[in-house]
């Protein structure tokens, strides 16, 4: 492996080694991180390790700063549609020494962290939409007749 001399020419490595992530997309990783180690770790001056669930708390809460009800489409975008994605990130910058790890840390770490649309599409839902059950359609098919109900000129 060869010795990287910037981030930016790492990154440019990594894209032309494996064209499935958008560059923006591990800029993006890499800003997630410090928002994960501030959250983890407080404010050391030292940067401090997180776990892989950490860091997917940290891409979450950041994407949703950030992109807010956008999130999905720049993802998309980005090449990035589940959080095995940010393993696979995540583990091309360890590759490139952009990232460090350690031997507990592997990609599985970023299996089943989050379904992408229960958390970036449906908190930007209006609320009739989210809970879409049985019980709460039947509220609203029974509401909406009430309010028919109620215009009915009454009958003598």
């Amino acid at each position: 492996m060869q010795p990287t001399n910037t981030f930016d020419e790492a990154l440019d490595r990594i894209v032309a080694n494996d064209p499935r992530y958008h560059r923006d997309a591990y800029q993006f990783v890499r800003e997630a991180l410090d928002v994960a180690q501030k959250k983890f770790c407080g404010e050391q001056r030292e940067p401090q390790h997180v776990s892989g669930r950490q860091l997917l708390e940290g891409v979450r809460d950041y994407a949703l700063e950030e992109f807010g009800p956008m999130t999905l489409i720049v993802f998309q975008e980005w090449g990035i549609t589940r959080c095995e994605d940010i393993g696979e990130i995540v583990f091309n910058m360890v590759d490139h020494t952009l990232l460090g790890k350690t031997d507990d840390d592997s990609r599985s770490d970023f299996q089943d962290g989050y379904d992408f649309d229960e958390t970036f599409r449906v908190p930007f839902l209006p609320k009739a939409k989210k809970n879409v059950g049985s019980a709460n359609l039947d509220d609203a098919v029974s509401h909406t007749n009430k309010k028919k109900d109620s215009k009915k000129p009454e009958s003598t």
